[in-house]
């Protein structure tokens, strides 16, 4: 915000010069009906500091002395109802007049250079009541280019960490579906364990169920040979369907578990290709990355050299470093002298270049992880050369 100083009450306005100016017409013109000396100009003078004086005097009282001047000459000129006087008397009256007309003429000179002066003074005033506002401009206009860069870092450092959110969202959701996936896998796990368990028990009392059986068929074959020769054709065709039933039950586990081997060769398969995918992939990326990087510090490099003004008096040996900060946007937010060339006006010629050649908006095309890294970069000057 624009702050006016408090004005000092010396200052000359334009009110009462224009006012002393009007006064001071006025008399010469009434001096002038009266008669018309011959008039000496004086030299203007060129010195740029110069003294002022002001009279004290009112516009009332300048107004009174010249009336009453004015009336001492028409008194002075009216012939006197006496005879006439002699040479010498008319010799002083003129000489009176003319002395009288002499001040008046002084008078009315001093009063015109006081109008100068004083004009000269309210345009002084004028101008650096001017220089101070445009000072004040300039000071608000920088004023508002600082809010707006810091406005534009908060929102820089927002979105920022609203990614860094929602990255740690999707990190945790993977998480949890990972586990998830984990604990299914677990439970399908413990279940295939209950079921083989279960078929454990299941032949387990399969089996005590045929000993007892044949315990019974014995004791029966004891009693009744025909009964026995019976049950050892059935036992032996029992025999032959567990068999069977045995070796189909091998024949299935033996295709699960080749199933299985070919399930997780596959699934070994698939991780290798994915992990070869995902290093092929990054490694375009690094290398589109550097090359986007190259790009933009080239496009830098050819704006600083065309915008660069190299000093007459700088030598081949010559070279200073400059370190430049940008905002998101490539806008020129610092610089810096890194390394200097011993040459004032040199270095001062690098960081012109340098403001002359900014924005970069270029910065704005690349992703926000490069865009960090480009955010600050060293430019080396030397003649005819930046690198």
């Amino acid at each position: 915000m624009a702050v006016n100083s408090p004005r000092d009450p010396q200052d000359v306005g334009y009110t009462w010069p224009t006012i002393l100016a009007v006064a001071v017409h006025a008399l010469v013109v009434i001096f002038s009906l009266i008669s018309l000396p011959t008039q000496t100009t004086e030299p203007d003078s060129s010195s740029i500091v110069q003294a002022t004086f002001v009279s004290t005097e009112t516009f009332t009282d300048q107004a009174q002395q010249a009336t009453d001047q004015q009336a001492a000459l028409h008194s002075a000129a009216e012939p006197e109802p006496d005879p006439e006087p002699s040479q010498q008397e008319t010799d002083q009256q003129q000489a009176a007049e003319e002395a009288a007309q002499r001040e008046a003429e002084a008078q009315a000179a001093e009063q015109a250079l006081a109008l100068e002066e004083a004009q000269a003074q309210a345009e002084a005033q004028r101008r650096a009541e001017e220089a101070q506002q445009l000072a004040e401009e300039q000071a608000a206009e920088a004023q508002a280019r600082e809010q707006a860069a810091q406005q534009a870092r908060e929102e820089e450092a927002q979105r920022q960490q609203e990614a860094e959110e929602q990255r740690a969202r999707e990190e945790e959701a993977q998480r949890q579906r990972e586990a998830e996936e984990q604990r299914a896998r677990e439970e399908e796990a413990q279940r295939q364990q209950e079921a083989e368990e279960q078929r454990a028990r299941e032949e387990e009392a399969q089996r005590q169920r045929e000993a007892e059986e044949q315990r019974a068929r014995e004791e029966e074959a004891q009693r009744q040979r025909e009964a026995e020769e019976q049950r050892a054709r059935e036992e032996e065709a029992q025999r032959q369907r567990e068999a069977e039933e045995q070796q189909a039950r091998e024949e299935e586990a033996q295709r699960q578990r080749e199933a299985e081997e070919r399930r997780a060769a596959e699934a070994a398969e698939a991780a290798m290709q994915r992990q070869l995918a995902g290093e092929a992939e990054a490694a375009a990326n690094a290398q589109q990355a550097q090359q986007a990087a190259n790009s933009f510090i080239n496009i830098v490099r050819r704006a600083v050299e065309q915008a660069w003004l190299i000093p007459p008096g700088a030598s081949d040996s010559m070279s200073a470093t400059i370190q430049v900060r940008l905002g998101p946007s490539g806008e020129l937010l610092a610089t810096s002298v890194v390394s200097s060339s011993g040459d004032s006006a040199f270095d001062r010629s690098a960081m012109q270049a340098v403001e002359h050649a900014a924005p970069f908006g270029e910065l704005r095309d690349l992703p926000s992880d490069q865009q960090r890294n480009l955010r600050q970069i060293n430019l080396r000057f030397t003649p005819g050369d930046v690198r």
